[in-house]
């Protein structure tokens, strides 16, 4: 079979203990930089390992609102470093550092709060900061004992929720099943029932960063009634290697607007060319503790840690997934993870192989799944074959499909299209198509020049490939909470 490559237009360790200081209120001191704050608050949260550590910064504003903030505070030990921030701009000067605002959280009114954060290095010691100022004000007070970090290990096996839980408050996707995790072979909710997610992928962020704004994403979760945005965030072919913090930025804050419209946020690390994940392994790290710290908080994290491996052996990619998962798991220890597999995530099918690889040989975590991905013109019969065999022995996800060829591009296949999603529904296997885009090419569910500031909602600008899916997406969600 041919496989699912396509052209580039398409598409750490021992975690330490968690310190907490909650700190109030102090005197006023003069700033010359911007208006000071009458009293503050900060949590600082530590996930450490050998040598590095992800910190995360809660500011609370509790004086008269500010339009602008430094804060300052000085590492204990001289050999801690800030290595890569989030949400702010960073500065060190010996132990002593200072993080300012970015332009969309400068503005903290009384009793607002921001959060920051920044992966970090250390050498002898790690100890956190006892005292904090911000715009000149020295935030003062009381020790919260530390508590126990995740452990290191592979996380305990994954059991089913308590039947306890109570009923939902909302009405959309993530109000309704929560918490995520893995199950035997399915993907659950908090009840512990099994569940499908549907919805879309985006392109790649560096070329289609104008379709994923306010008004899209409301047609997504709202006209398209979808459960799910796929972030697809390449790493090569002018991504996240050109500009880590940038990328870093953009993903956020789609997780962010995901959230806001009670969709699921899968958060996918798209690798592609080179096909080896072990080649992007440090990014792979470093970025995975910047999202997995930033978005900890959240229920409605998913994360896909490499896109499509291909060239490589299945042993390869288990290597890689076994050092990048317990990156995640020191900030996000409940959030399911998705694991790419061999051949273009086709299970090795596209190169010959089969999903006894996986079965006979899985990554050794728990709450993951494996990534399959085909084209419903190309990848027809002896593909479905193999996933309706895996379904029963290991947990699938479908973070990326077409209706159209492997190429990204041509005819709507319908015939295998509706074999592929009747599958996919029966078994309830998730799933994201390729791709929310205006996209000049097949598999775009817009129309090219749509992005531009056209309409999303309904169906007016929508190509083949998006009206099907469209009316796939849209009828109702099953999911069951007793």
């Amino acid at each position: 079979m041919t496989s699912i490559s396509r052209p580039p237009r398409r598409s750490l360790l021992a975690a330490g203990a968690v310190g907490v200081l909650a700190l109030a209120a102090a005197a006023l001191l003069p700033s010359t930089n911007a208006m000071a704050a009458t009293g503050c608050a900060v949590t600082y949260t530590t996930n450490s390992w050998q040598g590095g550590f992800t910190a995360n910064i809660t500011i609370q504003n509790l004086g008269d609102p500010v339009n602008a903030w430094t804060l300052g505070f000085t590492f204990p030990d001289a050999g801690q470093k800030v290595v890569q921030g989030w949400s702010a701009t960073y500065q060190q000067s010996g132990k002593a550092v200072t993080a300012k605002n970015l332009d969309y959280n400068g503005s903290l009114a009384t009793g607002a709060s921001t959060t920051i954060g920044f992966n970090g290095s250390w050498t002898a010691a790690n100890p956190s900061p006892t005292s904090f100022t911000l715009n000149g004000t020295t935030c003062t007070g009381g020790t919260t004992p530390p508590t126990s970090a995740p452990p290191t290990t592979a996380p305990p096996p994954t059991t089913p929720p308590p039947t306890t839980t109570p009923p939902p408050t909302g009405t959309t996707p993530a109000a309704i099943n929560g918490q995520l995790r893995v199950c035997g072979v399915n993907l659950c909710n908090q009840y512990g029932k099994p569940i499908q997610l549907r919805g879309m992928s985006t392109h790649g962020l560096q070329w289609f960063a104008n379709c994923y704004n306010d008004a899209s994403l409301d047609a997504l979760a709202n006209d398209w009634q979808a459960d799910l945005l796929r972030i697809s965030m390449y790493v090569q072919e002018q991504g996240y290697e050109t500009n880590p913090t940038g990328f870093t930025n953009q993903v956020n804050n789609l997780v962010d607007k995901a959230t806001a419209r009670g969709m699921y946020a899968l958060i996918d690390f798209h690798t592609l060319t080179p096909g080896d994940p072990m080649y992007n392994l440090d990014r792979a790290k470093t970025f995975f503790a910047a999202v997995s710290a930033r978005n900890a908080g959240k229920k409605n994290v998913i994360y896909e840690i490499t896109n499509e491996p291909n060239g490589v052996s299945w042993s390869t990619i288990k290597n890689y997934a076994e050092q990048v998962i317990p990156v995640i798991r020191a900030n996000h220890p409940d959030a399911v993870v998705l694991v790419g597999t061999r051949g273009w995530s086709s299970l090795g099918v596209s190169e010959g192989g089969n999903s006894d690889e996986v079965a006979n040989n899985p990554v050794r975590a728990s709450n993951i799944m494996y990534t399959f991905h085909f084209y419903a013109a190309s990848h027809k019969d002896s593909y479905r074959n193999e996933v309706q065999r895996a379904a029963s022995r290991i947990p699938l996800f479908v973070t990326e499909f077409g209706t159209v060829t492997y190429t990204g591009d041509g005819a709507v296949d319908t015939a295998s299209s509706n074999a592929w999603l009747d599958l996919l529904d029966r078994l309830k296997i998730s799933y994201a198509n390729w791709t929310y885009s205006d996209a000049n090419e097949g598999s775009a569910a817009f129309r090219p020049g749509t992005c531009a500031g056209g309409q999303y909602a309904g169906t007016a600008n929508l190509t083949a490939s998006g009206n099907y899916l469209r009316s796939r997406i849209r009828t109702p969600d099953n999911f069951p909470t007793s």
